[in-house]
């Protein structure tokens, strides 16, 4: 059955789709840890089917401060993956690479940007990269945004672009393990209606 709405996804699509986050995050944490030239766990993600606002609440609510890379996907499926990176994770990735932390976001510079954009960018394209290859599918990605701003500014983006198809969102969520410590990591992943059902029949689970 072709589904109209996200929330009309049964188990085992949900299931299916939590499969995926987890080889997708897992390839993510990989690419991470090559980066920061750091052993990198992550521990199994959780794959939520939400509200705009319940997802905003679930990253930390509407007027925290945080970092986001916005990758646009197109091709055989549409739509945007957006990488919320909290400030232990932006020190983490600025520890590793620069070997400097931040007090807060305005501490960011040209230099700082652009390392939590690569970073940003090469999880969110190693992500789609493994989703296209267990699916079989061709997607093309543009190039990463970045923006410092409160969460519910950057949600903005994908409830403007998705909002008059779903009221719904994927969200993937997970903590990387680094040296003992938990450091947390949000992917948002957005597919239009018509890419979902089309990426869950290349899985075997709908008819698409």
């Amino acid at each position: 059955m072709i589904i109209k709405n996200y929330d009309e996804l049964n188990a085992l699509e949900i299931d299916t789709l939590r499969e995926i986050g987890s080889i997708g995050t897992g390839n993510a944490a990989t690419a991470l840890s090559s980066m920061l030239n750091r052993e990198v766990h992550i521990t199994y993600p959780e794959v939520r089917i939400m509200g705009y606002n319940e997802a905003i609440e679930w990253i930390g609510g509407p007027e925290a401060i945080t970092a986001g890379v916005l990758v646009g996907i197109s091709g055989q499926m549409n739509g945007i993956m957006l990488s919320v990176q909290p400030l232990e994770f932006v020190n983490l990735v600025l520890g590793a690479m620069l070997n400097r932390e931040l007090v807060d976001y305005s501490e960011l510079g040209e230099l700082e940007n652009s390392a939590l954009i690569e970073i940003g960018n090469i999880m969110i394209s190693t992500f789609i990269n493994a989703l296209s290859g267990l699916a079989d599918i061709s997607v093309e990605l543009t190039v990463p945004s970045f923006t410092v701003d409160m969460q519910g500014a950057i949600l903005a983006v994908p409830m403007a672009e998705f909002g008059g198809h779903t009221d719904y969102l994927m969200t993937i969520g997970a903590n990387f393990m680094v040296d003992g410590d938990q450091v947390p990591c949000r992917l948002l992943l957005s597919p239009d209606i018509r890419s979902l059902n089309y990426l869950l029949g290349k899985l075997g689970v709908a008819d698409g």
